[in-house]
């Protein structure tokens, strides 16, 4: 028996036959804030409407987010289950970052995954992040290198989608995910194939010990230096490095760091950060609030319409560095390279290609999709749409701020 094919004049199939591995739930049997949210999706449906997921907006300014009607899920808040022996949590969408952290921490765990709180443009908004958001950016810290990403940690969710169905994805532990895991297909999704309703997280034990050390390096000797060091047995858990310096993060148990820090000493001298120092600068590093983000932002909105924007580029660790002008921070042991730049955009995107990489523009005067379609191979343009079809196809989530809305596929179906 054939798979079905999702092109444009194709039939829509049932989810279950869709989408192996997803669970359907019974509409009837939902709590009343999930029915609420189930009755906007049917709704805008009927409408030929678009709802855009909103949760603590502190992620507003990534992407194109003009289009759509506001869908909050702030009215769906609390931590569900949380099994500490087992290394797991599930925690609906709309709970504050803030209260699942502070809860893990009272049990001596956390998310190793450093989620940033950015709210860029409302500082106080940082606190508002909400568990949904953060899984559905997808964006994760300087602990990112060394820990995983934030789909590393999803091992399950409950989704409500584009056809007002409540689908369970996933479980609770990594032997219980059968099928296809579609449940870490909603990290970096931004919101476009349904709404989370709740997540279920691998969680991991406090750090026994913490420690940052500095050093002076230039950037080609930085990257060779801390890729030398990642191939030993150090308990590195961070790295950056912009305008001469190398900052390292070990973390681990008593012993381990303290005689990486001494043998690191001892090969590079460096500097000893004190632990208040420290926490600032990384924490600085991931709500993107450090000192060569404010530079970069401010460059941005000076620039205006002379094209001035700032650049993640994702590429190999070992890549040398990229030459390119303007203002450049790496982290994750060179894997992940911040650049603001007034090159134009075809021109950051092939050099990030050159080194076998991809490019996303962070920060602009432009307002634009996080995705640049026009780049994305004929196999993945299809593949993102069948995706988006077969999740949601009538586009009620479909509101541009990933992929430009409602572009269909150029190339023929194989």
């Amino acid at each position: 028996m054939s798979e079905p094919t999702l092109g444009a004049s194709a039939p829509l199939p049932d989810s279950a036959s869709v989408l192996p591995g997803a669970v359907p739930l019974a509409p009837e049997s939902q709590p009343a804030p999930v029915a609420d949210l189930l009755e906007r999706v049917r709704d805008a449906a009927r409408r030929g409407a678009v709802l855009r997921l909103r949760g603590g907006s502190s992620k507003d300014h990534l992407g194109d987010t003009r289009q759509g009607e506001p869908l909050d899920t702030r009215g769906w808040q609390g931590i569900s289950r949380y099994e500490p022996s087992e290394l797991f949590v599930t925690a609906r969408a709309g709970t504050p970052l803030v209260e699942l952290e502070a809860a893990l921490a009272a049990r001596g765990q956390y998310l190793p995954f450093d989620p940033p709180r950015l709210a860029l443009e409302a500082p106080e908004q940082a606190s508002a992040a909400t568990v949904g958001g953060m899984v559905a950016a997808g964006l994760s810290g300087p602990g990112r290198v060394s820990r995983g990403a934030v789909r590393d940690h999803v091992l399950g969710c409950t989704l409500l989608n584009g056809r007002a169905e409540v689908l369970q994805l996933g479980g609770s532990v990594m032997k219980n995910v059968a099928g296809f895991d579609l449940s870490r297909l909603m990290a970096g999704s931004w919101g476009t194939l349904g709404c989370l309703l709740d997540v279920t997280l691998k969680v991991m034990p406090q750090p026994v010990v913490s420690a940052t050390m500095r050093f002076e390096l230039g950037e080609a000797e930085a990257l060779a230096q801390v890729n030398r060091w990642a191939g030993q047995a150090l308990p590195l858990d961070a790295s950056a490095w912009w305008d001469g310096l190398l900052v390292l993060r070990l973390r681990g148990a008593r012993a381990a760091v303290a005689s990486a820090v001494q043998g690191l000493y001892r090969e590079r001298k460096g500097e000893l950060l004190a632990p208040p120092v420290a926490e600032q600068f990384w924490q600085g590093l991931r709500d993107q609030r450090d000192e060569f983000f404010v530079r970069a932002r401010q460059a941005v909105a000076q620039a205006g319409a002379q094209g001035v924007s700032l650049w993640r580029l994702s590429v190999p660790a070992t890549t040398a560095p990229l030459a390119l002008p303007g203002e450049q921070l790496s982290e994750w042991f060179g894997a992940q390279r911040w650049l603001c730049t007034p090159l134009p955009a075809a021109a950051v995107h092939e050099a990030a290609a050159r080194a076998g990489g991809h490019a996303q523009v962070v920060c602009s005067a432009t307002v634009q999709p996080l995705v640049n379609e026009a780049l994305a191979s004929p196999v993945m343009r299809r593949l993102h749409h069948q995706v988006q079809r077969a999740f949601d196809p009538q586009g009620v989530f479909d509101t541009g701020r990933l992929w430009p809305r409602g572009t269909p596929p150029t190339d023929p179906q194989p």
